[in-house]
């Protein structure tokens, strides 16, 4: 497997490419609009050909880059079933399994940060990956006072469907605002201020309730864009819009080539 962590730094979202070196078809699990470019030159640098893209819930502090991809490379959307979006080309359940050429991404159904959020665990020969989402982020996780947030509910997923990993399993969050890009379960179940050293549910509950965070910046036009697969609503302001002009070129198609031993 070919593995790339690339970085949008307005809303300091990690997109994570996955590619098949056998069939050369990629996944990019949460692309944001800003960086659809970047990542589609990614993929062809690589010898790979765009696929899928792959989202874990309706993000409120960014716009997807789906339907721009879709628009640009042909890509096809995948995303939580239970969201029931009309753009949506395939949702992914819970127990079924997503799979990109020879990768199989095994979809975990984690409410809490929304009430359908999902979690991507992938297996290979030497380790577990966890994508996270927005659920578990490095000494932190998603919040929970807003789009059907629900602290009791994402306390649950996380001890339910990550603390029971194996300690050595590999966190990538879907944010980080400190520079950092991995954790593992272990460190989580330790060194999380917000769930570490077995706080109780109800501890959980009260530092969430507490945090006293301010209003999502993007949330009045992302969640209603994304909820379209990442279609600008016509309230996005100016400063935003940039990335909404999708200027449709000749996509370089690539000849797939073996990358050896890049994942």
């Amino acid at each position: 497997m070919i593995f790339k962590q690339l970085f949008e730094p307005d809303s300091c979202t990690y997109t994570y490419l996955l590619g098949c070196e056998e069939s050369g078809e990629t996944v990019l699990i949460d692309p944001v609009i800003d960086t659809v470019e970047r990542d589609i030159e990614t993929i062809h640098s690589l010898g790979l050909k765009p696929a899928y893209t792959l989202e874990t819930h309706i993000h409120a502090d960014h716009l997807t880059g789906a339907l721009k991809m879709k628009a640009l490379a042909n890509t096809q959307i995948a995303a939580p079933a239970m969201d029931k979006l009309d753009c949506v080309d395939l949702g992914v359940k819970e127990s079924e399994i997503f799979q990109v050429g020879n990768i199989q991404l095994h979809p975990l159904f984690t409410p809490g940060h929304t009430s359908t959020h999902h979690a991507y665990l992938l297996k290979s020969n030497t380790h577990t990956l966890l994508f996270s989402g927005d659920a578990l982020l490095i000494e932190a996780c998603g919040r929970t006072d807003f789009q059907s947030g629900d602290p009791h509910a994402l306390y649950r997923s996380i001890h339910d469907k990550f603390f029971t990993l194996d300690d050595e399993t590999l966190v990538y969050p879907g944010h980080d605002y400190e520079g950092r890009q991995i954790s593992t379960i272990g460190q989580e179940k330790q060194r999380n201020p917000r769930l570490g050293n077995n706080k109780s549910e109800e501890e959980f509950v009260n530092i969430m309730n507490n945090l006293d965070l301010p209003y999502p910046r993007k949330i009045d036009f992302a969640v209603p864009g994304n909820s379209q697969c990442g279609k600008c609503p016509d309230n996005v302001p100016e400063e935003y819009h940039g990335p909404c002009d999708i200027k449709k070129t000749p996509v370089k198609r690539e000849t797939h080539t073996t990358q050896g031993d890049q994942g």
